[in-house]
């Protein structure tokens, strides 16, 4: 039997890749050089789902992201938040003593500082983390070291000299997943679970359009865990939100916050309902 298959931006070995593996087991990761290949394949039916990066909480929003998946026509049936590790990897006999130079993306880069004072080296960007441990694998210099996910040196064959080298032990990647087939979750019937909505809006060019706009979720009890801006075509009056707020739409407290919504936007589209994390669950249990 063919196994399915789960698209991902980015080399073997990356973040992206593990993420796959560890939510779909029983699918097949496949690399795309560029987000927009990733949703080709979805499109276009080479892969069943998308595994793409929207959020981290160091880094930000995933750019370019929130232009592409409104247009995509493809829809969210889940999401997965995954802690993110570096290691310091060098090729077969390579010493701490001996790194110049750390290749990875300039986000982990940024991320490992302390790390790289410590060796004393220089920091030389790459395009990604797993791309990098590549690299070094083809050089053979053991002068040259990477910063990439676990996966990588396995991948690629490198030796660990350093384990979770990343500053700040907090930082994780919310992924969330794509399908051609729009795949509603039910209605949470047990306080133990939770519900995703998520959805893209364009509001009226009016005076205090977006506080109307928003005023039923808080007037309906709804929590918005989300909420972000990007410009549309070029033009600063057309703005577009990206919104995550929890709930289901059946709610009548969701139902009735997403019909006064309607009524102050030009345009409302639901990309997804899906089950919350259990990362996500468990952080509204902790204490406050």
């Amino acid at each position: 039997m063919t196994a399915k298959i789960i698209a991902y931006q980015g080399e073997p070995g990356a973040n992206s890749d593990i993420a796959c593996r560890d939510a779909y087991p029983d699918f097949e990761p496949m690399p795309c050089a560029s987000f927009e290949d990733v949703f080709a394949a979805v499109q276009e039916g080479r892969a069943e789902l998308g595994m793409i990066p929207i959020d981290n909480s160091l880094a930000g929003r995933v750019a370019d992201i929130h232009h592409l998946l409104p247009k995509s026509g493809l829809h969210i049936v889940g999401e997965y938040f995954m802690p993110i590790h570096f290691h310091l990897m060098g090729v077969p006999g390579a010493t701490r003593e001996g790194i110049r130079t750390v290749h990875s993306h300039v986000h982990a880069l940024g991320q490992c500082r302390r790390i790289i004072a410590a060796l004393g080296a220089r920091p030389v960007i790459a395009g990604d983390t797993a791309g990098s441990a590549r690299e070094v694998a083809e050089w053979g210099d053991p002068s040259r070291a990477c910063l990439a996910p676990p996966l990588a040196a396995s991948v690629y064959g490198l030796d660990v000299l350093a384990e979770n080298v990343e500053d700040e032990d907090h930082n994780a990647t919310r992924f969330v997943i794509l399908s051609r087939e729009y795949v509603e979750a039910p209605a949470p019937t047990s306080d133990d679970e939770m519900v995703v909505t998520t959805f893209v809006f364009r509001v009226r060019n009016l005076p205090a359009a977006l506080y109307k706009a928003l005023g039923g979720f808080a007037t309906n009890g709804i929590n918005m865990t989300k909420l972000e801006a990007y410009m549309v075509d070029g033009e600063f009056t057309a703005t577009m939100f990206l919104a995550d707020v929890e709930g289901h739409p059946s709610s009548p407290e969701l139902a009735r916050a997403l019909e006064e919504l309607e009524f102050f936007t030009d345009e409302l589209t639901v990309l997804g309902v899906y089950p919350a994390a259990e990362f996500r669950i468990e952080g509204e249990h902790q204490p406050k």
